[in-house]
């Protein structure tokens, strides 16, 4: 059985039942709409954002689950689905997940405007069931998100970048959206409890680690859906280039920034800068950070009983630095 299946098993009744909410939770009147809504709900991803909601709910709460449990999992899905349609069209990307983007089908300003309808509907799910605790929740998470592309965007252009600067991004980018799922299975199942920080905690660990992950996949030879030097193309400070320029002397530290800044695009120009990378030990140090923070999720678990959701949980914490793509 494939590491995902196992991780949901325990939780895939739920799923089941999710998959229909979700699609009643995107319906419109507008059949434009129900066109575009349906192309996304049947290219879907692994769903690893609702899983992490149904988990911690069942692990903190004897294996059950309630409404607002589907909810916080159906808005934080919506949510996520519309940050994915504008990433699209703020990238200008063609491709989603091996399909065609939303902007590529059906140009710019249909998927702008979709990504805004999934945002409202999120949204209002919360308002009109009063869960302004989940709402918060989101919200919180959103706001971080915007936060976080555009201090990298503003780092890029300088290069100025630090380790604890990069930290930021990442957590604000990355793992502020795990965590609001880990807190929104909590808050679900437990309201106003520890267990809603202490999951907004864990979720953050793993999104960490995950981000050095895929940040690790761009001096790699898997094939994970983006082409190797894709993240010094574009001129993003990664953390095991940070770490080798910090501790480069000053005449390397120079040709690193100097082929980040003019030759980004000179493919052989990347391959000497992965290279050096590699060399001087950035993947090593990235590798042992991540699993630092793998490590420290681990031991958030430790303050619950086993059971299938803790065992899941887990599973997914090791697939998370594992993970082959």
């Amino acid at each position: 059985m494939k590491i995902v299946e196992q991780i949901k098993e325990p939780i895939a009744y739920e799923m089941e039942l999710f998959e229909q909410k979700f699609r009643l939770s995107m319906s419109s009147k507008v059949a434009l709409l129900n066109r575009i809504t349906h192309y996304i709900v049947n290219r879907k991803g692994k769903q690893m954002r609702p899983m992490f909601v149904f988990l911690v709910a069942k692990m903190l709460d004897n294996g059950e689950v309630n409404e607002r449990t589907y909810r916080g999992a159906s808005v934080i899905e919506l949510i996520h689905t519309a940050t994915l349609v504008h990433d699209d069209v703020v990238d200008d990307s063609n491709r989603r997940r091996d399909f065609f983007s939303i902007n590529a089908l059906w140009k710019n300003k249909i998927a702008v405007l979709v990504g805004d309808y999934l945002l409202s509907k999120g949204l209002l799910l919360s308002i009109d069931n009063n869960d302004f605790d989940l709402l918060k929740i989101i919200s919180v998470a959103v706001r971080e998100m915007s936060e976080g592309e555009l201090l990298q965007i503003e780092k890029a252009r300088k290069l100025d970048i630090t380790e604890e600067v990069n930290y930021e991004i990442i957590r604000q980018k990355t793992a502020t959206l795990i965590a609001a799922c880990c807190s929104l299975g909590a808050a679900s199942v437990k309201p106003n409890s520890v267990e809603v920080e202490r999951m907004r905690r864990f979720g953050e660990l793993i999104g960490m680690a995950f981000q050095i992950k895929d940040d690790l996949f761009d001096y790699g030879s898997h094939k994970i859906g983006k082409p190797t030097g894709i993240d010094i193309k574009e001129q993003k400070m990664t953390l095991p280039l940070i770490f080798v320029l910090n501790r480069a002397s000053k005449q390397d530290r120079a040709w690193l920034i100097n082929s980040i800044k003019k030759y980004n695009k000179d493919k052989k120009r990347v391959k000497d800068v992965i290279a050096f990378v590699k060399a001087n030990g950035g993947l090593d140090y990235a590798v042992k950070k991540m699993k630092a923070f793998q490590i420290e999720a681990l031991s958030i678990l430790e303050h619950y009983p086993k059971s299938p959701y803790k065992d899941a949980l887990e599973l997914m914490v090791n697939y998370v630095i594992e993970r082959k793509k």
